[in-house]
């Protein structure tokens, strides 16, 4: 916990990043629908009519700088407080420092970094004192703050949404260091346009990885008496390993999960490839991907084609003998294989009606001739009377009632006419009109 004025601009040791971070709306890159002329977030900054708010986005994308902006025009005491090295000790210290400062009517305001990080008892640390104005609490997150903040806490507060920037803004943010005294401008770096927009690509929206990029590229350049300059053997080399966000614990893990679930229900198994290859990349356990397949084999396929939860096994299977890297071509196969089978969704809404009928419906006993009689008293009180065998029958079918009687007719089950479900709905078509004409 420290009291916190303006960023430092930090020495030239220092992080290039650390030493280029903005101190003012007008140097700040990207967020235009919030920043730009006449967007309430930039109002309220201006202002100085900021109320409590969380900053969520990706990492790099200035969530800190946007507190280190308020903290430069605030009038009030500002306070930065990290979720990772503070705990419940030293929330109560800053909330009685913020009480008393309340009280001689000076406004605190308390940024607290990665606050999905608080667990439920010290988020809930903040809450009177944001209740009743001790503080003015600005909270910065990678995480969903629907899952990660307590839900009295994030009803008092506004939420900000910030973006991955453009590749356009992570040029300029470059652009601006190559420049800046404080960033390479006496050193005279030599670096095309072509290099700094490889670059931006690489660092997937991330401006303090742009700028970690360029730092690490310009130092390993080749020194001349005309400045450094930057090879292209020396940017690969700094570039060859893409970091893509992916948090296995948070909410991108099922933004990724979902878009491949959703890109094998609509058949299209190059954005099914592309988003099961993110997950690999990112680092999830294929095994995972495995089950998913399994699932969907099921819910999105079933009796259209029923190879297709074979299909999803056997690749379980390989994923488990063979691990990674070698695993990735079978689980290209499962999700190229689910994403062209016929679809139904015949057997999931089958399960989720009659859920729903075993949920909220009486539990009905078994009919008698459905139980088995083992003892002698379960014949003498009729366990089994009235049982059909269907393989003493010519047809293999009988007319027995295996419902309960209270859900006689009840029907959960409707076949599709995709793929080889058709033929399962023509048959279950020719049973029922069988039944019909023996009970009629």
């Amino acid at each position: 916990m420290e009291q916190m004025t303006l960023f430092d601009e930090g020495l030239k040791t220092s992080p290039l990043a650390s030493r280029l971070r903005p101190s003012t709306l007008e140097e700040f890159a990207g967020q235009e629908h919030l920043l730009g002329e006449g967007k309430v977030l930039r109002q309220l900054i201006e202002r100085d009519q900021i109320s409590s708010m969380i900053f969520w986005g990706p990492p790099g994308v200035g969530k800190t700088t946007l507190a280190s902006i308020i903290a430069g025009r605030t009038k009030a005491d500002f306070i930065n407080f990290s979720a990772v090295t503070s705990g419940i000790k030293e929330i109560k210290e800053v909330m009685g420092q913020a009480e008393n400062s309340r009280r001689m009517g000076i406004r605190t305001v308390l940024f607290v970094d990665e606050i999905h990080r608080f667990n439920k008892a010290q988020q809930d640390a903040f809450l009177p004192f944001v209740e009743k104005g001790s503080i003015i609490l600005i909270g910065a997150t990678t995480e969903n703050p629907s899952f990660e903040v307590n839900a009295a806490l994030l009803s008092r507060c506004r939420v900000f949404v910030l973006k991955a920037l453009e590749e356009a803004d992570l040029i300029k943010v470059m652009n601006h260091a190559l420049e800046s005294p404080d960033g390479f401008g006496p050193q005279n770096v030599r670096i095309s346009d072509r290099q700094v927009a490889a670059i931006a690509a690489f660092a997937n929206g991330d401006a303090r990885t742009a700028l970690n990029t360029l730092e690490m590229t310009v130092i390993n350049g080749e020194i001349s008496a005309e400045g450094i300059f930057v090879t292209n053997e020396g940017l690969e080399q700094c570039i060859s390993k893409k970091s893509l966000l992916y948090d296995k614990d948070g909410e991108e893990h099922y933004n990724l999960i979902s878009a491949l679930h959703k890109s094998m229900r609509n058949s299209d198994p190059d954005a099914a490839v592309y988003w099961m290859c993110r997950m690999l990349e990112g680092g999830e356990n294929p095994l995972y991907i495995a089950r998913r397949l399994i699932r969907f084999a099921s819910e999105d396929v079933g009796m259209a084609d029923s190879r297709a939860l074979q299909v999803a096994v056997a690749v379980y299977q390989a994923c488990h003998f063979l691990g990674m890297p070698e695993c990735d071509v079978h689980l290209t196969h499962a999700v190229t294989y689910l994403a062209m089978a016929p679809k139904s969704n015949a057997l999931y809404t089958a399960c989720e009606t009659c859920k729903q009928d075993v949920k909220n419906l009486r539990a009905e006993p078994v009919p008698l001739q459905l139980r088995n009689a083992p003892t002698k008293l379960m014949k003498d009180l009729e366990y089994g009377e009235g049982y059909e065998y269907a393989h003493d029958t010519e047809e293999k079918l009988t007319h027995m009632q295996c419902m309960p009687e209270s859900l006689s007719g009840r029907e959960y089950y409707h076949p599709t006419a995709q793929g080889e479900e058709k033929s399962v709905g023509d048959r279950l078509k020719a049973i029922k009109e069988w039944k019909a004409r023996r009970t009629s």
